[in-house]
């Protein structure tokens, strides 16, 4: 599978490690995180990993920031991205199993780096169930381009 991964200056450390776990696992790597750790704009590099997986040139992606919320909202900005902030196992589940997540975003600083690989390899294996959350996760698609007035603008 083709993951695209980025990080901020906080995640810079774990960001490298799942990118060495990963290709060790056959997965191919796009690295669109910022090159050093130096302070940088965690929106850059999440904006760089959702138009990867929104253009489909990604299957996946995975962000890492301090906590992982600022990398969520940037990406979740984008149609086609759903983003999902993962602290344990059953959000990494729920967000492939009911949400169909397709971008990952990790805390580096409110996981320890072991906890944080340990739920990107399980969520990367984790399907997404269909059925009535499909429609779901395309009613998050409607959500987007209606803009500020809600849908009953369209």
């Amino acid at each position: 599978m083709r993951i695209a991964v980025g990080s901020d200056h906080a995640g810079v450390a774990l960001r490298r490690r799942l990118r060495e776990r990963l290709a060790a696992l056959g997965h191919d790597i796009e690295d669109c995180g910022c090159p050093g750790e130096g302070s940088c704009d965690y929106p850059d590099y999440a904006g760089a990993v959702a138009r990867a997986v929104a253009s489909g040139r990604a299957e996946r992606g995975i962000l890492v920031c301090g906590t992982g919320i600022g990398m969520s909202m940037a990406a979740n900005r984008l149609p086609k991205v759903r983003a999902a902030l993962v602290h344990d196992r059953t959000t990494a589940r729920m967000s492939r199993e009911h949400n169909d997540a397709n971008v990952l975003c990790l805390g580096a600083r409110v996981l320890d780096e072991r906890h944080a690989v340990e739920l990107a390899l399980y969520w990367m294996t984790v399907a997404f169930e269909g059925g009535r959350h499909q429609r779901r996760t395309e009613g998050i698609e409607r959500v987007a381009p209606s803009g500020p007035e809600g849908p009953e603008s369209r």
